[in-house]
């Protein structure tokens, strides 16, 4: 088969930014090999693309992108060890591409979703910093301030790493969008007060179910949202949908170190001999999602049998 038709087939999904950089990783792991022969070359690449699997097990656009690479390094290793890694480089840069189309889609979408006036909630950053350039749920804000509507964003800081303070008030400012950074514990009482119209977050996994994993503080936002009748909205490529994860429960929660807690700004900001605990992704449960944006269109519940539906399977 024909290499540049090989992966245009393969390439019907985007990946965001933890796909994008697992796959360069393991080109640039290819091109720093110096094994010339083919069956030692695919030993040693096999090696480095375990420990980048590894990083990040929450993130299953991160398998994703490393596996459908594998699959170019399959098919073109036959050719001699610098051809495949010319192929592999044309797929790297096919999914950048590929990402950016398929966050255009979903933006107009979601766009559809967001009236004039509103103001929208969001979570850590989903942003063009996060995947192609583009973004997904900061996406569709981008994609309706676009169109003209007259937006105002709450950013949630998201801490401990301050994404939303630090990366999504950045774009936000660089895009013309009216937009205020709050404190993560503050969400809630914007809600209450009717001062939010609509939340929506990114995704880092969806269960087949539905089940949401994202930036830990997602699932309380979740639930005020539903507390205060307000539409919760997941923003994702259909990558992000792990079909084999059946439910929440079954995906892997990331921990990071509690230093991270802990310190700010390099200064430890609380006793001596003091823990934490600082997971990294919590995991919204698919009640609490009024649906789901993807670049195919709005998912909405039961998704159990509206997912699969994505996939070209027939539910009853």
């Amino acid at each position: 088969m024909d290499a540049i038709h090989a992966i245009k087939r393969m390439v019907v999904r985007g990946a965001p930014l933890i796909g994008l950089v697992g796959a360069y990783g393991l080109l640039l792991g290819a091109k720093a090999l110096r094994a010339k022969k083919p069956q030692a070359f695919l030993g040693r690449l096999g090696e480095i693309k375990g420990k980048i699997l590894e990083a990040r097990p929450t993130a299953v656009n991160l398998k994703w992108a490393l596996n459908s690479l594998w699959k170019v390094v399959e098919g073109q290793i036959s050719k001699g060890v610098e051809a495949c890694i010319n192929e592999m480089e044309s797929f790297a840069n096919l999914l950048v591409e590929e990402d950016r189309r398929i966050n255009r889609l979903l933006g107009k979408y979601g766009a559809e979703l967001i009236s004039d006036n509103f103001t929208i909630l969001t979570h850590c950053n989903a942003g063009g910093l996060a995947t192609g350039g583009f973004g997904t749920a900061l996406g569709v804000i981008a994609t309706a301030h676009e169109q003209g509507k007259r937006i105002k964003v709450l950013v949630d800081e998201t801490r401990p790493w301050l994404q939303g303070h630090r990366l999504t008030s950045w774009e936000l400012k660089e895009l013309g969008i009216e937009h205020y950074v709050i404190a993560d514990v503050a969400a809630g009482h914007f809600m209450a007060k009717g001062m939010v119209d609509l939340v929506i977050t990114g995704a880092d996994r969806i269960a087949a179910n539905g089940d949401t994993a994202n930036k830990i503080g997602t699932y309380t936002l979740a639930v005020c949202a539903k507390e205060n009748k307000i539409p919760f909205y997941i923003a994702a490529p259909i990558s992000t949908i792990d079909k084999d994860t059946a439910t929440g429960e079954e995906i892997p929660l990331e921990e990071r170190p509690p230093e991270e807690v802990l310190f700010f700004a390099g200064r430890h900001i609380g006793p001596n001999g003091i823990r934490a605990l600082n997971p990294v992704f919590d995991v919204t449960p698919a009640r609490l999602i009024t649906g789901i944006i993807t670049e195919k269109g709005v998912i909405s519940p039961p998704y159990e049998r509206n997912i699969p539906v994505l996939f070209g399977v027939k539910t009853q």
